[in-house]
């Protein structure tokens, strides 16, 4: 008996800390979404059933968000993967100062995201002092105002400078396992870089790839940081993504239950997320 009771008891802070922070802040979530609770009018409050459902998924910026929200996530995914296999298969072979330039490569990620997209507004993107701007003068083109005129692509731009490093990271430690000895074997069959690239590199990374994929898609789902510093949503809808969809709500109409529904309806789609690429990955580590 006491065998049996001392695992429970030590896991019990475990699961008590888990059900205060998950667990309870959902089922109050729930709630809030089945009432209507504005804080401009308190008086108001009452069961609303699935009414909050139906205003967030019918809101005139809900489709715009859905669809930023799909080109947000598909975009920095693809230039990340693409991008991180390119950096680490070019810093894998030994060169002077490679671990040098592996930290350079590693911290953007440590950049807060508040910071990033600070410095991407005022430092690169900027249409009058910016970097960008004095490349585009330099040529003798006329700047363009990134933000205003490419909102969402700008964007996209401050996430995958963000990301990146993550990628690169797992992609080079997954080209630090590989087998040496079957590289030199295709050497001396003759095979060139590319086939090594295409038989050898691409089919060792396929697990890491599926890793990141998962990660990334999980964290981007809630991108914010970066749209509430530099574009704010706009203009009009053009870079409102859910999650700032559900910010709007909150507070800027002051609507906690559509929010909370948003938030509800934001849950389910990451886990859905969550639960195709795990079998995806689940599939890739079985080959």
């Amino acid at each position: 008996m006491n065998r049996r009771l001392l695992p429970r008891l030590l896991l019990t802070p475990a699961m008590a800390t888990l059900f205060l922070w998950m667990i309870v802040p959902l089922v109050m979530t729930i709630y809030f979404s089945l009432i209507r609770y504005n804080l401009m009018q308190p008086d108001q409050t009452g069961f609303a059933g699935l009414e909050n459902f139906e205003y967030f998924v019918t809101d005139p910026s809900f489709g715009a968000a859905v669809v930023n929200t799909v080109l947000l996530l598909g975009s920095v995914i693809l230039i990340t993967v693409f991008f991180g296999v390119a950096i680490a298969l070019l810093i894998n072979e030994p060169f002077p100062g490679r671990g040098i330039v592996r930290v350079l490569l590693i911290s953007p990620f440590f950049v807060m995201p508040t910071v990033n997209a600070l410095m991407w507004k005022n430092m690169m993107m900027n249409p009058i002092y910016g970097v960008l701007a004095q490349v585009w003068i330099f040529f003798g083109a006329a700047p363009v105002d990134w933000l205003t005129e490419h909102p969402l692509f700008s964007v996209i731009v401050m996430v995958s400078w963000q990301w990146l490093p993550f990628a690169t990271l797992i992609f080079m430690t997954a080209l630090q396992s590989m087998n040496h000895e079957q590289l030199e074997a295709s050497r001396m069959d003759g095979a060139n870089y590319l086939q090594q690239l295409r038989y050898l590199y691409v089919p060792h990374l396929g697990r890491s790839v599926a890793v990141v994929v998962m990660i990334e898609l999980i964290f981007l789902l809630s991108i914010f940081a970066e749209i509430y510093t530099t574009t704010a949503g706009g203009p009009g809808d053009a870079s409102t993504n859910v999650t700032f969809l559900i910010f709007k709500q909150a507070l800027l109409n002051f609507d906690a239950g559509v929010a909370s529904a948003g938030a509800l309806f934001a849950v389910v789609l990451a886990n859905i997320a969550a639960v195709f690429l795990i079998r995806m990955v689940g599939k890739n580590l079985d080959k």
